[in-house]
């Protein structure tokens, strides 16, 4: 996908506090964080290029109909993409459903990978659309 910095989703900044919210009331979700070593790799590396990492990831292990190992293909630490995979629940098909209302069993669409690769910006730090900053990934 080669339109990902200059295209939209359905991810505004009321969409992602209601989000975040029901996030925030998971203990399995909420525990998630940064450590240092991904921490200092995502300051270095900016939120373009998590993006586009996001984007490869989701596009990998997500996208297809079937991906494989479904429900194990994240793994928990490793990359920031990974850990706000799983504290956002866009790290399978299943949360992808249950937590997003994204329906399993097929292909995501452009727009459901553009909303997960959002989702997974916000977490690590980049505003939602219609932040009021003016400000697009």
């Amino acid at each position: 996908m080669n339109d990902h910095d200059a295209g939209s989703s359905g991810l505004d900044r009321e969409a992602w506090d209601e989000l975040r919210t029901r996030l925030a009331r998971s203990r399995f979700r909420s525990r998630f964080r940064l450590n240092e070593r991904d921490a200092a790799y995502a300051a270095d590396r900016g939120i373009p290029t998590l993006r586009t990492h996001a984007y490869e990831f989701v596009g990998a292990r997500l996208a297809p109909a079937a991906p494989k190992n479904d429900g194990r293909q994240t793994p928990m630490r490793g990359h920031p993409v990974f850990v706000a995979q799983h504290a956002t629940a866009t790290c399978c098909r299943g949360c992808l459903r249950k937590w997003h209302g994204i329906p399993a069993g097929r292909a995501l669409t452009e727009d459901e990978i553009r909303y997960t690769v959002d989702v997974i910006a916000a977490w690590l730090g980049a505003p939602p659309a219609g932040d009021g900053t003016g400000a697009t990934d």
